[in-house]
């Protein structure tokens, strides 16, 4: 990932100048070109941040015209960005501002993308449709590039937005003007499984770039179609296997906040959802798997994960597997040896080895650097 910082502290603001201005010349070059890029804009005087970030956002995404509220203040900003399968993932933030997609800015392009918008910090006002959509951190609404709208900000902010061509998203085209500027809150509903998993995205794109499948991607837009069609009460607007994948993310979610509970059955699980024990049993067999083996591999995986990490290296192995709901120690271990092909005592002190190792190659390569 190529990433422009322009928010180190400056040694003479004159003497960088030109520097600065350079480099967000070179981020703006690469973000037009779709590579993904983190660009930063506090480094650049003032009087020019909002101009390069207006600039670099209608690159970015489609032209739009930006008016900031920031008086003398600095607008500060930034821009991260990636592709991600068909989907086009960026966090940007910003000072107080408004952001509109005019009449004339879709004459001059208009590739009819959706976006969503997740807020992350600040507040946003959405306005599309004849609706308005106040969005708090957390909270999440789409809006259509096709028409016009309009995103106000009051203070500084940060979004996370997915932009995507609006064939992708499982939602009748008649029906979907009734969708954007709809606010979806991600605590509850199947907005709660959006809105960790949008995050999550957003933290990992700072820190190195997400696998560009399209798995992930439609996985996103999968739920996105639910949690709309949730917040409308209007489920038939969706296809069933929108539905169907859905449901089944959530019941994976439901499975892994309970795996300590022992007594997690598919009846338990069943009636959670409101659904029979059969027809989830169905949900799972289009996976290839069945309820119970799903609940044992994900307290299998949990355990070694466990049993790697040092710290709960003093922790009991039939501690460790009881945390995870497996409160049979012998079984337990039937079960590790089968599914890793090692009994859980010997993969632990394998796993101790080899992070001792590790260590002292670490120390070492430090070492060795000191004495350099």
């Amino acid at each position: 990932m190529t990433r422009q910082r322009y928010d180190e502290t400056p040694v003479t603001a004159r003497a960088h100048l030109c520097t600065a201005r350079q480099r967000a010349v070179d981020g703006l070059r690469k973000v037009s070109q779709q590579m993904s890029s983190l660009v930063r804009f506090t480094d650049l005087p003032a009087s020019e941040q909002f101009g390069m970030w207006s600039e670099t956002i209608s690159k970015t995404y489609v032209p739009l015209r930006a008016t900031p509220h920031v008086g003398e203040d600095p607008f500060g900003g930034e821009l991260i960005n990636q592709s991600l399968g068909s989907a086009h993932l960026s966090v940007v933030a910003g000072g107080s501002c408004e952001v509109a997609r005019t009449a004339d800015t879709i004459r001059q392009s208009d590739p009819g993308f959706l976006k969503l918008g997740l807020q992350l910090q600040g507040y946003c006002i959405l306005t599309q449709d004849g609706r308005e959509a106040a969005l708090t951190p957390g909270d999440f609404a789409l809006y259509d590039t096709r028409r016009q709208y309009q995103l106000a900000f009051d203070s500084a902010f940060k979004t996370l937005v997915v932009m995507f061509p609006y064939d992708l998203l499982p939602i009748r085209q008649s029906e979907l003007r009734d969708f954007t500027a709809r606010r979806v809150s991600g605590r509850r509903g199947v907005g709660a499984l959006v809105a960790p998993l949008l995050l999550n995205m957003s933290e990992q794109m700072y820190i190195d770039e997400l696998p560009a499948n399209v798995e992930l991607s439609s996985a996103v837009i999968t739920l996105l179609a639910a949690s709309f069609s949730e917040q409308l009460g209007c489920e038939s607007v969706v296809p069933p296997e929108t539905h169907r994948k859905a449901l089944i993310m959530r019941v994976k979610a439901f499975i892994d906040a309970r795996l300590d509970d022992p007594q997690l059955s598919t009846s338990h699980i069943a009636e959670a959802h409101h659904i029979s024990p059969r027809y989830l049993q169905k949900l799972f067999e289009a996976e290839s798997t069945t309820v119970t083996d799903w609940i044992r591999h994900r307290r299998l995986e949990r355990c070694r994960l466990d049993l790697s990490d040092p710290r709960w290296a003093s922790m009991s192995i039939a501690a460790i597997a009881a945390r995870w709901g497996l409160i049979d120690s012998s079984y337990f271990s039937r079960l590790f040896k089968a599914a890793y092909g090692t009994p859980p005592r010997e993969f632990r002190a394998a796993s101790a080895t080899a992070v001792k190792v590790s260590g002292s190659q670490a120390m070492e390569v430090r070492d060795g650097a000191t004495a350099a």
